[in-house]
């Protein structure tokens, strides 16, 4: 299983986010925008919902034709590019 080094239960998204069905991401505090994939959306959405990574990855397997290493390394991914871009409140 792939671990993440990101605690999710402190892992907060910034509330003023914006994000369109076709994957259009804003950030008004900045002006920042930014484009995500259809597994990208569906990351952020279930991360708003406050889901645990466990619940994300059964979500996505569900969905997707994917498998379990590919979708926690993908979420992985994600989830560092959200603190690296500043999308988060720790």
């Amino acid at each position: 299983m792939f671990v993440s080094s990101i605690n999710t239960n402190i892992m907060k998204l910034k509330k003023d986010l914006a994000i369109s069905d076709s994957g259009f991401l804003f950030n008004p505090s900045t002006g920042d925008s930014y484009s995500l994939n259809p597994i990208g959306v569906e990351f952020f959405k279930l991360l708003q919902k406050g889901n645990s990574d466990d619940e994300i990855i059964s979500q996505i397997i569900n969905d997707y034709a994917i498998d379990k290493n590919s979708v926690e390394k993908d979420l992985y991914d994600f989830k560092n590019l959200l603190v690296n871009y500043k999308l988060i409140n720790a």
